[in-house]
């Protein structure tokens, strides 16, 4: 297996929270390198930030996802108190909930998605400027 560094994207968030669709941005960088085959490794390095695959044709999915995160992880929690001093600590733990990472088959040149799947970069701590690092594996 041979490993294929793809360029960076740089992703605008507009928001506290928000989901940011990269997919298109994902396809367009797969294509670019030429990758016909192989595995292809979403990250991101923030710890405030992550990444999912998740429904892209209803908003409403998106929406749901922010609220049940919230719900699970409430900014100000029932018992106790947060302690990290920058004020961002329920965005951290939602992005441990998250992951950092997708890996995604790329097959037939092309990310190999279900029909109404997405990459997403899931912003927690925004709005700021994110990156998001590619890395493919080809055979």
């Amino acid at each position: 297996m041979c490993p294929m560094r793809l360029p960076d994207l740089e992703v605008e968030t507009h928001a506290a929270r928000e989901l940011v669709e990269i997919t298109a941005e994902v396809r367009r960088a797969v294509a670019a390198a030429g990758l016909r085959e192989g595995l292809l490794l979403v990250y991101c390095p923030h710890t405030t930030a992550g990444i999912t695959i998740q429904e892209n044709a209803d908003p409403d999915v998106r929406r749901d996802l922010l609220l049940a995160l919230e719900n699970a992880i409430p900014d100000a929690p029932a018992r106790g108190r947060y302690r990290h001093a920058e004020g961002n600590s329920p965005a951290h733990a939602m992005a441990s909930l998250l992951g950092s990472s997708a890996t995604v088959i790329v097959r037939d040149g092309a990310p190999l998605l279900g029909t109404w799947q997405g990459v997403f970069l899931c912003e927690l701590d925004g709005p700021r400027r994110r990156t998001v690092h590619l890395q493919a594996v080809a055979p």
